[in-house]
């Protein structure tokens, strides 16, 4: 119920972004007109088609991507024919009679005052909105989208799509409400209304111009950031603030504290959160034969979920490398639950390097169809659930830190199942490179997806082609901005370099920069060269680089590139890589 909430708030937001600004017309043009027949089946019409089609987009891949744009087509020339019949119904009639017919009917209106509106005629407006509507991606929407992508088609993916675009559809009925009272004076008071039906002709063709041109989610998309960023992160704030007041509550009570019966028996002061699901559904096990629960009563288990290209995935690793060490002997089993995030981390051949990479001795379950991700009720990397012998639940931590308390937690469940596991030193495990804790007091930049479905502030000229070649350009980006300088394939998840010599600039604010970045189908070694403000990295490069910016892409995986040696300050970071071929998924910091 709160996640339907924060969307249907994040919805209402958009009434505050720029990015609303090409539709509005369509909106304004029922004003003064009967909400329940014209209005309501119009917002109606345009939320359920986004709805429906953010569905698509984010569980069917590009095909559903490429689908949309037909009918993106289809309803500009819908809309340009209803704008221009706003104008002059003759201009329009000298165009095509028939279609323009069908934009009056769309109006009601256009030319035939006092006539009766429609709700078939209202919802096919809305419809045809809804298929242009592309509202700007903040921190909600990419919530609510990277959701869906994870868990595929169903209904809660629907329902918090179509929570959006209810709240989104709110805020446009009371601005038409507001606004239709107005232009009925105007009307009134004025007798113009031919002049501003008119007006919103014009209007009405510019916003399709706008969204025909691509300037919907472009231009306006920049301008949105500073609009609306901080409302909706404000809200996922109070959300967050909540989880953790909740989750602090939780980890106190795993401190010291801890009851003893009438037999001096030890039970852990941690609450039974129910019996842990099955470990069914791994397409295959890593360093041990398929486990299940049951076999494994009478031991304390740890299940970590992770990918291996998630930064704080990899931070998280030398915690429970050291703990699966140091508990080994007294009754603790860590399982590493590895669910991709991305379609590479499905090559088991991948997930195999990684675990050899990582020294992860403890068994660990791929679990490519989100089978044990789904069981649990998982929807975060890292995620680390505590069961104790008798197969209950009675931990969990979602992210970074807290490593005290989960290894307090590790300790009394030990202790409640008849192990000599006191209270000792907490595990200081010695991490380098990549696996170092980060610097949050400093991070000023967010993970950033340089896929399509869940790309934010590209700041190069040319809009995205999508999953086709195009040569792109990029000058000076804000912080946090991104762009491709080259000629490269913008796909769902990855950007591909198609020609030698193609780069990406960023400008962030974070000690340490990584980018995700594969050699591509061809598998060669892919070289690179990294820049810091024009000039070589020098003592600020990562462990993936040398002192002069080189370093080479043999693997599909996270590249630690920066790492800032003295004060942190917002930095233009540029890469540009010799060869083709070359994937890049994501940026992450540290």
């Amino acid at each position: 119920m709160t996640l339907l909430i924060i969307a249907y708030l994040g919805g209402a937001l958009t009434i505050l972004s720029p990015c609303i600004l090409p539709i509005l017309p369509f909106v304004f043009a029922r004003s003064g007109q009967p909400f329940v027949r014209s209005t309501l089946p119009m917002l109606a019409g345009m939320a359920a088609t986004f709805a429906a089609v953010a569905t698509l987009a984010a569980v069917g891949g590009s095909w559903a991507i490429h689908a949309n744009e037909y009918g993106r087509l289809a309803a500009i020339v819908l809309l340009a024919v209803f704008g221009v019949s706003l104008i002059s119904p003759r201009i329009a009639s000298a165009i095509s009679q028939p279609v323009v017919d069908l934009g009056n009917r769309m109006l009601n209106t256009a030319g035939k005052p006092g006539a009766a509106p429609t709700a078939a005629s209202s919802l096919i407006l809305g419809i045809a909105t809804g298929l242009l509507w592309a509202p700007c991606a903040g921190p909600i929407l990419g919530l609510v989208l990277t959701g869906a992508a994870l868990q595929g088609a169903n209904l809660e993916t629907t329902f918090l799509l179509a929570a959006y675009a209810a709240g989104a559809a709110t805020s446009l009925a009371i601005a038409l409400a507001v606004g239709g009272k107005i232009f009925a004076g105007m009307k009134r008071s004025l007798g113009v209304s031919e002049r501003i039906r008119q007006a919103l002709g014009v209007a009405v063709l510019a916003g399709v111009a706008t969204i025909a041109f691509d300037l919907d989610t472009g231009l306006l998309a920049r301008l949105s950031y500073a609009s609306t960023t901080s409302f909706e992160q404000a809200v996922l704030d109070r959300l967050q603030v909540k989880q953790n007041a909740a989750q602090s509550t939780e980890v106190a009570s795993n401190g010291a504290m801890a009851i003893s019966d009438a037999t001096g028996s030890f039970h852990a002061n941690l609450p039974i959160e129910g019996p842990a699901p099955s470990l069914n559904g791994a397409v295959e096990w890593l360093n041990s034969p398929p486990l299940d629960l049951k076999q494994l009563r009478g031991k304390v288990v740890l299940v970590d979920f992770w990918t291996y290209s998630c930064i704080n995935c990899i931070r998280t690793t030398p915690f429970v490398r050291a703990w699966a060490e140091k508990y080994k002997d007294q009754g603790l089993m860590v399982i590493g639950v590895h669910a991709p995030e991305f379609a590479f981390e499905q090559k088991i051949d991948n997930v195999k390097k990684a675990v050899s990479d990582f020294k992860i001795g403890y068994p660990v379950a791929i679990d490519n169809d989100y089978k044990i991700w789904r069981a649990f009720d998982n929807s975060y990397w890292p995620a680390h659930y505590l069961i104790d012998a008798d197969g209950q639940i009675r931990y969990h931590h979602f992210g970074e830190g807290n490593y005290r308390q989960t290894e307090q937690a590790i300790q009394d469940l030990l202790r409640e199942a008849g192990a000599n596991a006191s209270a000792s030193a907490p595990v200081t495990p010695d991490a380098k490179g990549a696996e170092a804790g980060p610097d949050l007091k400093n991070i000023r930049s967010d993970e950033t997806y340089l896929g399509y479905t869940r790309a934010t502030n590209f700041a190069s000229r040319e809009n995205v082609n999508a999953d086709a070649p195009r040569e792109y350009s990029v000058g000076q980006p804000d912080l946090n901005e991104w762009g491709l300088s080259g000629t490269w394939t913008v796909g769902a998840e990855q950007v591909t370099l198609d020609k030698p010599n193609g780069g990406i600039a960023y400008r962030f604010s974070a000690r340490d920069l990584h980018l995700v970045l594969g050699p591509g189908t061809a598998g060669k070694p892919v070289r690179f060269q990294v820049k810091i403000d024009g000039k070589a990295p020098g003592d600020s490069h990562g462990a993936d680089t040398d002192s002069d910016g080189n370093g080479t892409v043999t693997s599909t995986r996270l590249y630690q590139l920066v790492r800032q040696s003295g004060d942190v300050e917002v930095r233009t970071f540029e890469i540009r890589f010799l060869d083709p071929g070359v994937e890049a998924y994501a940026f992450t910091f540290g």
